[in-house]
């Protein structure tokens, strides 16, 4: 049975959500699950925007069995070829003999790796700035290299104003019937989950995005519907989450407070951990998130490294060196290429305690544009009153750092 939307006039949301796989790329979880999204124009020729996942082919199948209504789908333009949107390619060119294919070349040389047989079709390679007009609508290409994938390109409608965005403005959780971004709450239930599904998909590559938005910029009063592959379509307070997108790829925090991450195991730095946290919220700084790095999946603690201005690393020293998924953590901010926090550190050994050293030593030579501050609070086994002066000093050093980020 078909299920689809209406975007806007003769404009079909033919996608599915996929509330059955666990890890987003076999990494990410998705508890909320995720939506595949590709979109149909009938215009006087009819135009697929994308595909989806394999495990969605079926539904996109039916979709636009319903809409064509026995015509043919005479054009497959093809935004990103990952293959949670590329993997039906080959199905939809055995349905539909005739459809010409529009992509990069770098795409079409994907679609070829990948083994999808597209030679024995009209292959129609574009490039920046080229225009193709399909009846009433003509559509301008824009390239995205690295959005993030080296093949992406957008796709801007300049007759209604659609940006077919491809991974750029998505976000995890299925639609649910839901299409619009203001069908749902989006700063109460999705935010989260946008935030996530950017930083850790995303987040390396923060100069390309801002290539794209500098690009979207000249055409910004032009758009009124931004169409990506994953979540909800745009079409009202669009600077909302372009906004999100231009903090988040300039690496700017969207909030002043403290995330403290923690690496305990026996439970004495998570105390410590608690404590600082209440130090915090006696100094009137209430904006405070504590995560045991063990048991929070790392793409959790990236999204929250993202959102906030200051980061406490709190680890036990292990095998004499930092605790190994509080390193792997530090692995992931280095690699998405996470800049301009402030840090501080809370170590723990009741031996050669060496934790606190070589977090510096690794924000200092591996990560850019970080600032640690010199306070510190280390501990021998477990916090004793003796150490309250240095507790103290730790939060005080933190309050004095986020006031002075809110006076300038």
């Amino acid at each position: 049975m078909h299920c689809v939307r209406t975007v806007t006039e003769n404009l079909y949301w033919v996608g599915a959500n996929d509330h059955r796989l666990a890890l987003f790329e076999n990494i990410h979880p998705i508890p909320k699950g995720v939506s595949y999204n590709a979109y149909l124009l009938l215009d006087e020729k009819s135009v697929l925007f994308d595909t989806v996942d394999w495990s969605a082919c079926r539904q996109l199948l039916e979709n636009l069995e319903y809409l064509l209504n026995g015509t043919p789908l005479d054009y497959l333009v093809i935004n990103h070829m990952e293959p949670d949107h590329g993997a039906s390619i080959e199905e939809i060119l055995l349905r539909y003999p005739k459809v010409r294919i529009i992509s990069t070349e770098k795409a079409f040389m994907l679609m070829r790796q990948f083994g999808f047989h597209v030679d024995g079709h009209e292959c129609i390679h574009v490039k920046e700035g080229d225009t193709y007009s399909f009846g009433d609508h003509t559509v301008t290409f824009v390239g995205a290299p690295m959005v993030h994938w080296p093949e992406a390109m957008v796709t801007f409608d300049t007759t209604n104003g659609v940006l077919f965005s491809a991974d750029a403005f998505g976000s995890f959780i299925a639609l649910d019937g839901k299409l619009f971004a203001d069908e749902v709450n989006f700063d109460r239930d999705w935010i989260d989950e946008a935030r996530r599904y950017l930083t850790n998909i995303v987040g390396k590559y923060g100069p390309h995005i801002q290539l794209l938005l500098g690009k979207a910029g000249g055409i910004l009063d032009q758009i009124r519907y931004i169409c990506p592959l994953h979540g909800p379509v745009w079409r009202k307070d669009l600077g909302y989450f372009i906004d999100k997108y231009d903090k988040w790829s300039r690496y700017e925090p969207e909030e002043q407070g403290v995330m403290i991450a923690y690496a305990s195991m026996y439970g004495n730095t998570e105390a410590a951990a608690q404590a600082l946290a209440a130090k915090l919220c006696e100094r009137g700084i209430t904006d405070v998130a504590l995560y045991d790095v063990s048991n929070t999946h790392v793409s959790y603690l990236i999204a929250e490294s993202f959102k906030y201005s200051h980061i406490v690393l709190a680890s036990v020293t292990y095998n004499l060196g930092i605790y190994p998924v509080m390193k792997s953590y530090l692995e992931d901010m280095k690699a998405l290429n996470l800049q301009n926090r402030t840090f501080a550190i809370i170590e723990n050994g009741s031996w050669a305690c060496k934790s606190g050293d070589l977090m510096q030593a690794f924000i200092d030579e591996e990560l850019k544009n970080m600032t640690v501050l010199n306070e510190r609070l280390s501990l021998a086994s477990s916090l004793q009153a003796d150490k309250a002066a240095e507790l103290d000093q730790l939060a005080d050093a933190l309050v004095e750092s986020l006031q002075e980020d809110l006076e300038n």
